[in-house]
């Protein structure tokens, strides 16, 4: 009798999708910080700033749950929450841009084919408002809101596109292919 089948096939276009909320202010029981991971987008893991543990969904999630890349995952995840929680405090936000104190949303996405990184980027919504792109491939910006280009602007000074880059192209990337490597081990039969 088989064993479970990989849901994919290695030789495909994968991706790993990190959705990050992070809010300037949130009350006790509301944690300031969470994450939603997904590979092709089935769901992999969970991550809150109340915890500050990766929480496996999923069959997928489970069979990586306890290995170096989640380690890793936990370890940058915590540290990408502060620094998002500092530039989120910075926000100083345009008129048609405010509702309250500022939240953001990023989606940090990034793509592989075979060994190979073909995409990555960072979508960035100002409390539910598009406003950036940064495609880390290029290590260019796109102003979607005219009103985030100041913000831009006070990303670019602050060199985070560097940290956006190195997050993106290496650690992403590093995580999606040992997923795919690690499933393929316990999902394949021998």
């Amino acid at each position: 009798v088989p064993g479970p089948q990989l849901p994919f096939s290695l030789t495909d276009t994968h991706s790993l999708c990190l959705d990050l909320t992070v809010k300037s202010q949130s009350g006790p029981g509301h944690p300031w910080y969470k994450v939603q991971g997904s590979v092709d987008k089935k769901p992999v893991f969970q991550y809150d700033s109340d915890s500050s543990k990766v929480k496996p969904s999923g069959l997928l999630g489970d069979k990586v749950n306890a290995t170096k890349a989640w380690t890793e995952l936990t370890q940058t995840l915590e540290e990408v929450g502060q620094e998002l929680r500092m530039i989120v405090s910075d926000v100083k936000l345009e008129n048609s841009m405010t509702r309250g104190p500022p939240t953001l949303h990023v989606q940090l996405c990034c793509q592989c084919e075979g060994e190979r990184g073909t995409a990555a980027s960072w979508h960035v919504n100002i409390n539910g408002q598009p406003a950036l792109l940064f495609d880390a491939m290029n290590r260019t910006w796109t102003v979607i809101n005219p009103e985030a280009r100041a913000i831009k602007e006070e990303w670019e000074n602050k060199g985070l596109a560097n940290n956006f880059r190195r997050i993106s192209m290496g650690d992403c990337h590093h995580w999606l292919r040992e997923f795919l490597d690690h499933w393929q081990k316990v999902l394949e039969p021998s």
